[in-house]
């Protein structure tokens, strides 16, 4: 249930009340019992942070994720650089056989 905040446009008085949304507004000043009130706009009381609640934050099925070895400190103005990986070499004896002659 949301939290809504009133102001008595008579004598000044403001509270906060946990009411229902389809709750009708309150009307009456719970200190000086004109009918003053009024609801206020104010800002929510939380800040959403973070990159939020996606489908694919969940893809791995729970499984923890692999951790990352410790990098060597880069020196102060050079940007470090992975090490290139090498080429991955065909299965077999590397030989490519012609396909057969059509026969017909």
């Amino acid at each position: 249930m949301p939290i809504y905040e009133y102001r008595c446009a008579s004598c000044g008085h403001q509270q906060e009340f946990l009411q229902k949304v389809s709750d009708a507004p309150l009307t009456i000043c719970t200190q000086c019992g004109k009918t003053a009130f009024s609801k206020m706009v104010t800002a929510a009381g939380f800040q959403l942070k973070g990159s939020g609640w996606y489908a694919t934050d969940f893809k791995n099925s729970g499984a923890k994720p692999a951790a990352k070895p410790a990098a060597s400190p880069a020196k102060s103005g050079e940007a470090s650089t992975p090490e290139p990986k090498p080429a991955a070499e065909p299965k077999g004896n590397g030989e490519k056989k012609a396909a057969p002659p059509a026969q017909g």
